[in-house]
């Protein structure tokens, strides 16, 4: 059931209201929005902002505006001839779904892991007494009826060295803001006190357990008075609880000398006698490491200048670093148990000719055994797995389907592991594998009743503006004609590093059923080609990012995939910022365009908390080459009155502490004022939501239906 009044809402007409621009007779026009001008001034530059006052979410005027803006789009959605059709199709798949379980740990010899059932709004946390073991599964926790009147979403869990406890970060709706909650994995029963405040959107969070099980470290956010309001989602510290006592009386370890925008993750050693602290100073991919000893004593391993991006535990205690010192593809170091030093690490790992996985915030890519090095590799976005004795000695590579997406390593013994493997065509399947012999496929895997076996997968390239080879994937039905008629969506990512690798795209069915093609590109800002292509789309360099994407564009346009009237874009958070910045910088090369939980203002975004971690990403207007570069390519003050934009949906999330709602309401007033198009520019808020789609399963099912139909009608796809 929609969140909106079943009538429009009108803002006061006291106020001087925005000239909306001529539409078709069946487009009525948005709901008025005042402009209130604000100047800002940076470095002479004079700045009019003239939605400042939609940043105040909590305003009466504000939500009435929300309110307003969810009745129009829903009036315009409904009445799509393709919405209901999709709709009860999205139902039917549900209903044929199957049982989904994610984030894999082995316990003394346990399989932990959470299970996620079709139609439920929240997963649950089960246990099997061996990997091999479906039968044997049991319920630990159901976060939908753990606590009466609340659904929980997990955040991430992590289960005691001797198995009998779990430790689980629990948050609502889709907010990221967790508390931590300790159960006997042998009744289901919460034990001791809650923790607050252990994990947040900005700096995420973490936990590690001690050698016997009987308290944990982890990270603490400021609670109470400790700093001013402002200051209360950054300045992560690292705090010990020991079971039985209360919160108020835990330990502080470590991180009042940690950065602002501390990100903080753990890595124990196997025998948890040991502790590897890991810091990234924000978003930017600079990260610190810090050594706990059995002593309580805290070693700093390596500072931010140092360039090492992972670090873990051998079998031995030994300490393994990923560092891009010498080489941006990575090379993997050795410092032997018992020292700390960086100066005393040997390289085993030379740079090779892809890059390796892994940064501090993206743990378990790598893997130590008993007696060889597993190390994830990627090559433009597929990824594979290579193996290694620990003197370095390259061994035969992991045997992995083509063109995949390489799930997290599982520790399952001394020298066993358990990883799972996705296509674009299969859905994903879990391994395990001693290092011998072919991965012996698990029972635990996807099970999916759309096939796609029809589906060819073609690896392009497109030349960007300044002639980088951009790689790009493109899915379409086999036997499609290429004679520019076919509608076509692209979607790209690019930034913070992040590989877009490939996914199962059964969602895409009906997409496909209808003669579509699909595109991902992978974009400068992430990592598909290591730190050098990361680099090469962040800060100053943030342009290269969305001319890759276009030039991906005007490729499938140009090799009569499609044409621009038949194309449209889809992307999410920092891949909303990329389309925000086709919206503005091409308006005409895309019919459509579905930006979800995006940034559009980037001279304001580093106001909000996480914002503020994004600076080692974005840049800062502080910083005058920064501020002109953020200004050159930033949405929302590049929306222009008088041009025809296309059709635009912008979904967001009231709970979303990663990006403000705020730039969405404010790109969508300034498109709806601007534009002489004949097409909608439309926004949907959720209350449900945070940084994605809503935690209600009904809603989830509504938007996606919204969304697709949306591209349907948009592109002109009848429904058969």
């Amino acid at each position: 059931m929609r969140k909106v009044p079943a009538a429009l809402l009108f803002l006061s007409a006291a106020v001087a209201f925005t000239q909306t621009a001529p539409r078709q007779a069946s487009l009525p026009a948005p709901p008025p929005t005042p402009q209130r001008p604000v100047v800002d001034t940076y470095f002479n530059s004079h700045i009019t902002d003239n939605y400042r006052w939609l940043e105040d979410g909590s305003s009466p005027e504000v939500k009435q505006w929300v309110a307003a803006q969810n009745a129009y789009s829903a009036a315009y959605l409904d009445k799509l001839p393709q919405r209901n059709p999709i709709l009860d199709e999205l139902k039917q798949r549900m209903q044929k779904a199957h049982t989904v379980y994610t984030a894999f740990r082995v316990s003394n010899g346990r399989l932990f892991a959470l299970r996620y059932d079709p139609g439920k709004p929240a997963p649950r946390l089960v246990v099997f007494s061996s990997p091999d073991s479906m039968a044997s599964e049991r319920t630990l926790l159901d976060a939908a009826t753990f606590l009466p009147n609340t659904i929980f979403q997990v955040d991430w869990f992590r289960v005691s060295p001797d198995g009998k406890l779990a430790g689980l970060a629990l948050s609502t709706g889709g907010s990221e803001d967790c508390s931590l909650y300790v159960i006997d994995t042998a009744t289901g029963h919460q034990v001791g006190d809650i923790v607050p405040r252990v994990s947040f959107a900005t700096g995420g969070g973490d936990m590690a357990w001690n050698a016997d099980s009987s308290g944990f470290y982890y990270t603490r956010y400021p609670q109470g008075s400790e700093r001013p309001a402002a200051d209360m989602d950054f300045f992560q510290q690292v705090y010990f609880h020991k079971l039985g006592n209360p919160p108020s009386q835990d330990l502080y370890i470590l991180g009042k000398d940690f950065p602002r925008v501390a990100e903080t993750t753990f890595a124990p050693s196997p025998d948890h006698t040991r502790l590897i602290i890991s810091v990234a100073n924000g978003d930017g991919g600079q990260f610190e490491h810090f050594l706990l000893t059995p002593d309580g004593k805290i070693h700093p391993i390596t500072q931010f200048t140092d360039k090492i991006i992972y670090a873990t535990f051998g079998q031995d205690n030994s300490l393994w670093l990923l560092s891009r010192r010498n080489s941006n593809l990575g090379e993997v170091l050795h410092i032997p148990a018992n020292e700390d030093r960086l100066d005393h690490a040997q390289r085993i790992v030379p740079a090779s000719d892809a890059s390796i996985e892994g940064a501090g915030t993206d743990p378990d890519r790598i893997l130590i055994t008993a007696d060889r090095l597993y190390l994830t590799i990627i090559h433009g976005g597929p990824e594979e797995i290579r193996a290694y004795t620990l003197t370095g000695q390259r061994l035969a590579d992991v045997k992995t389907p083509p063109v995949a997406s390489i799930g997290p390593f599982v520790p399952d013994g001394d020298r066993a592991f358990l990883f799972a493997a996705t296509t674009y065509t299969t859905p994903q399947q879990w391994y395990r594998t001693n290092g011998s012999g072919d991965p012996a496929a698990l029972p635990f895997h996807e099970i999916s009743d759309t096939p796609m076996d029809d589906i060819s997968v073609e690896r392009v390239f497109a030349t960007s503006k300044d002639g980088a080879r951009i790689p790009m994937t493109i899915l379409l039905r086999k036997g499609t004609k290429l004679d520019g008629s076919n509608p076509a969506l692209i979607t790209g990512y690019g930034g913070f590093g992040i590989s877009y690798t490939p996914f199962f795209a059964a969602r895409w069915r009906p997409w496909f059923d209808h003669g579509a093609v699909f595109a991902i590109a992978n974009i400068r800002g992430g990592g598909e080609f290591g730190e050098d292509w990361h680099q090469a789309g962040m800060l100053t360099r943030k342009q290269n990012d969305f001319d890759d994407f276009a030039a991906c564009a005007q490729f499938l346009v140009s090799h009569n995939y499609t044409s621009s009237a038949r194309l449209a874009a889809e992307g999410a958070s920092n891949g909303g910022l990329l389309m925000g910045v086709m919206i503005t910088q091409h308006p005409q090369l895309f019919r459509a365009i579905v930006s979800i939980v995006g940034i559009y203002d980037m001279l304001r975004n580093e106001l909000d908390p996480n914002g503020s971690f994004n600076v080692t990403e974005y840049g800062t207007v502080k910083d005058s080459q920064q501020f002109h570069a953020l200004f050159a390519y930033s949405p929302y003050e590049h929306v222009t009155p008088g041009t025809a934009y296309p059709a635009v949906l912008f979904i967001t999330g009231d709970n979303d502490h990663r990006v403000n709602p705020a730039h969405s309401r404010k790109m969508t007033a300034a498109l709806q004022a601007a534009t002489v198009s004949k097409y909608p520019i439309l926004l949907l808020t959720n209350a449900n939501a945070g940084h994605g789609f809503s935690t209600d399963v009904s809603e989830a099912l509504l938007e996606q239906a919204d969304t697709m139909a949306f591209l349907f009608a948009s592109l002109n796809i009848p429904m058969q």
